[in-house]
């Protein structure tokens, strides 16, 4: 192990204690996904680090295909252009009924602890990776967990945040600057979730248990929240305007790199 990897180690820990004090689990568990993000990110143009919506603990293969084009098509955008990347999701929430309760308590207070730690890791590691740029990706709830990231973050600069359906109840909490691209509308109809339309809503979440016994009765069970089918809060990779809308963000933050590299 080199001396700069126990330097980091060191600092990490230091990190870790400030965060969580003396519960020593949580020091250890914080300091290893530091190190492991850093070491994931190193010898990388960008880091995108995806939340996902919901509780925020559905890993990648298992979000809705939606959310799935989303990322992927920041990721492919960002190589054309010449860039190298790494992928990481960040889950803020475990899994059982108490994690569950804990994040409906985050989600009331606008994430205040848990955004706190990733802004504390996003700072750690770009004061490390100079060079390094940062893109977060949120979908619904993890749209508003981006916002309440970036805000604390105090304008690092290489931090952005594309943030997509931002449920109605945060709106008036989040902030938007030249670093954030919020979507609030797929360009085909109008987000239920956006637009305060609470009756649209609840027929959504009143018709997702029969949806799931459907689904299970007929052998193909899903998750319960791929039942739960709000009008509109659907930003899908191919719908033109909700690409087109970060592709110009894309561009006009981070040049391509291959025109950077002939214009020297």
């Amino acid at each position: 192990m080199t001396d700069n990897h126990l330097s980091l180690e060191e600092e990490a820990n230091q990190l870790a204690r400030k965060l969580f004090g003396n519960d020593r689990q949580k020091c250890l568990v914080f300091t290893r996904r530091l190190l492991d993000i850093y070491t994931t990110a190193q010898d990388n143009d960008f880091l995108l680090i995806h939340n996902p919506g919901g509780w925020g603990n559905t890993r990648l293969e298992h979000c809705l295909q939606w959310e799935r084009s989303i990322v992927e098509g920041i990721s492919n955008t960002l190589r054309k252009r010449g860039y190298t990347g790494a992928l990481i999701q960040h889950f803020r929430t475990g899994t059982g009924l108490r994690e569950i309760m804990r994040d409906i308590r985050e989600q009331a207070r606008f994430f205040t602890s848990k955004a706190e730690i990733l802004a504390a890791e996003l700072k750690f590691i770009t004061g490390h990776l100079n060079s390094l740029k940062v893109i977060l990706i949120g979908a619904s709830q993890g749209a508003a967990f981006s916002n309440a990231v970036l805000q604390r973050v105090n304008n690092l600069e290489p931090v952005h945040s594309i943030e997509l359906g931002t449920p109605f109840f945060y709106k008036s909490r989040r902030v938007i600057t030249k670093k954030t691209l919020a979507i609030d509308s797929n360009g085909l109809m109008p987000d239920a979730m956006m637009e305060w339309d609470v009756l649209t809503i609840l027929k959504a979440f009143a018709a997702a248990p029969f949806r799931w016994i459907k689904y299970r009765l007929q052998g193909t069970p899903i998750r319960f929240s791929y039942c739960i089918n709000v009008p509109g809060h659907e930003y899908n990779w191919e719908y033109p305007e909700v690409q087109q809308h970060i592709e110009d963000f894309l561009g006009l933050n981070f040049i391509t790199k291959s025109v950077e590299v002939e214009s020297r």
